[in-house]
């Protein structure tokens, strides 16, 4: 019986982020597919939308947990990084300002999305499955979201003017969307290690539990990607735009990172980085300074990146147990 229940866990172990986006898609589509099931749409919405900020806080502050406040200091590769996220959401911002009727417009504002979009408070607990520096990780997510929190506003009303929304007022409602989920699970952990030491040393005790963590955040997050692909009613040629264009930027920010990360010996932790997003900061930046249709890219995003997360740790584990024969 312990036999069976080692393999059945070790499967679940290995497979959960495919087991997750299967769930996660299924558990929608279900839903959708039953009419009698709609009416508790609301109440299941305001549940998922409460319990994910829970969980990507306390994968955070369990990420924060296990590093230590001096290992977060600045890298020359995020320099890099910070760089090619900013210059490429400019750039495309510009194309969108300088020529307003622009074929595939929809794509563009995708791909700004995409390429903008900050590092995923999750990354940490995938870069220290793959091997890579989990410090470095949580360090540029920090970074990344200060630049998005001042490049966002100043952008984004040139594109698409809003009544009565000032730069300050799009600040902080940024502000308000990052603070709580990066910041306050940074100081939680550090006051946790100084002043609850024997508490910090037991959650020490569970190395495995932020992935657990990211696994059931991980089935909620592809289930509101699939109900905002699914209601979108923009049309298939929008749509096909849109996932193109975030696959294409998911791929370059993947291979771009890993490239840069490779020159500062840290391959994995600049791909990670650059590559895996915080989709549903993403979404929110989608349908609340842009067109919404936009914010869909966010779910495909979420399916593009994930699904290459998969590979990466499949990849891995396999290369383990070649070593370990």
């Amino acid at each position: 019986m312990g036999e069976y229940r080692y393999t059945f866990l070790k499967f679940l172990r290995d497979w959960a982020l495919i087991i997750g986006m299967i769930v996660g898609a299924s558990l929608y589509l279900v839903y959708h597919a039953i009419p009698a099931l709609h009416p508790a749409g609301p109440v299941l919405e305001s549940i998922v939308k409460e319990v994910q900020p829970m969980l990507l806080f306390a994968m955070l502050f369990l990420s924060f947990c296990k590093i230590e406040p001096q290992q977060m200091r600045p890298h020359r590769w995020m320099g890099w990084l910070l760089l090619v996220q900013s210059l490429t959401f400019v750039g495309l911002a510009l194309v969108l300002i300088l020529w307003p009727a622009v074929p595939m417009r929809a794509g563009i504002e995708a791909a700004m999305l995409c390429l903008i979009c900050p590092t995923a408070t999750a990354c940490a607990v995938v870069t220290g499955k793959l091997g890579g520096n989990m410090a470095g990780v949580v360090t540029y997510t920090v970074l990344i979201n200060l630049v998005v929190a001042v490049l966002v506003p100043l952008m984004v009303p040139l594109i698409h003017p809003m009544a009565g929304l000032t730069f300050g007022e799009a600040f902080m409602r940024i502000l308000a969307k990052v603070f709580p989920l990066l910041i306050l699970p940074c100081l939680s952990a550090w006051l946790v290690r100084y002043l609850l030491p024997k508490f910090h040393a037991w959650l020490m005790g569970f190395p495995n539990l932020s992935f657990y963590i990211w696994a059931v955040s991980l089935t909620l997050a592809i289930l509101m990607s699939t109900r905002a692909i699914v209601q979108n009613d923009s049309g298939a040629v929008v749509l096909w735009e849109i996932g193109v264009a975030s696959l294409l930027a998911c791929a370059f920010q993947f291979w771009l990172g890993r490239a840069i990360g490779r020159r500062y010996k840290c391959p994995i932790s600049a791909g990670q980085a650059l590559g895996q997003k915080n989709t549903v900061f993403g979404i929110w930046m989608g349908y609340t300074f842009l067109d919404p249709v936009t914010s869909v890219a966010g779910g495909f995003y979420s399916i593009w990146h994930n699904c290459y997360n998969t590979y990466q740790m499949y990849r891995k584990r396999k290369q383990e147990e070649i070593r370990r024969r």
